[in-house]
């Protein structure tokens, strides 16, 4: 019998779109605010960290309308604030951990019996957060975002290896989110259990620093 394949990640990293629209910058306060838009600038430093959403699941499906793959309840991730200017602008971070629990990740790909771990390599990755809410990740230079899946399948383990040159997602203020809609991935190494592209898609909020919601500006 004839399987498909599969993946997941990232967080990675969902079959949600940020439906939250950032506010117009607010002038002269910083691109990160905590208090809401304009308030308190988030510090260089800070380190941000946001679950996926209430209620929502982390995917990764054999493509970018199809719903066979992996999907998580459970990821979150850390970044370090590198750098928040004056609004409109640009802010910068360090995304030092993205992190997928498998016992909360199943699939219903044909032959896979469970999911045994998700690791997002290649970390630090950078992370630009525009006034208008656009973030884009990218991974240290000659370097590759990378997610590997390692799967349990009737034919054993199988490990599934997927890159991308960056993501692109989007923030929002409504929930202080992230979303990823569809980022495409390639498989580089893998069984045929493990899709040829892999397209993740993850809404992860609140982001918080120290707790306290934070806004773009």
């Amino acid at each position: 019998m004839r399987t498909r394949s599969l993946l997941a990640l990232a967080g990675t990293v969902t079959a949600l779109t940020v439906a939250a629209a950032v506010p117009a910058s607010a002038d002269g306060s910083a691109v990160l605010t905590t208090g809401g838009v304009g308030g308190t600038a988030v510090a260089v430093g800070d380190t941000l960290t946001a679950p996926l959403a209430g209620g929502t699941t982390a995917t990764l499906y054999s493509s970018a309308t199809g719903t066979s793959g992996v999907s998580c309840t459970s990821s979150q991730f850390t970044a370090t604030v590198t750098g928040n200017p004056a609004a409109p602008g640009a802010a910068s971070e360090s995304v030092t951990g993205h992190s997928f629990d498998p016992s909360s990740c199943t699939s219903n790909v044909v032959g896979v019996l469970g999911v045994s771990s998700i690791t997002v390599d290649n970390l630090p990755y950078t992370a630009s957060v525009a006034s208008d809410g656009t973030l884009t990740v990218s991974p240290a230079a000659g370097s590759t975002v990378q997610t590997t899946v390692k799967l349990r399948t009737l034919l054993g383990s199988v490990t599934c290896v997927y890159r991308a040159p960056s993501l692109t997602g989007k923030a929002g203020n409504a929930d202080n989110s992230i979303s990823f809609t569809s980022q495409q991935f390639t498989k580089v190494s893998g069984s045929s259990l493990c899709f040829a592209n892999g397209y993740f898609t993850a809404k992860y909020a609140p982001v918080t620093d120290g707790g306290a919601p934070v806004f773009v500006n």
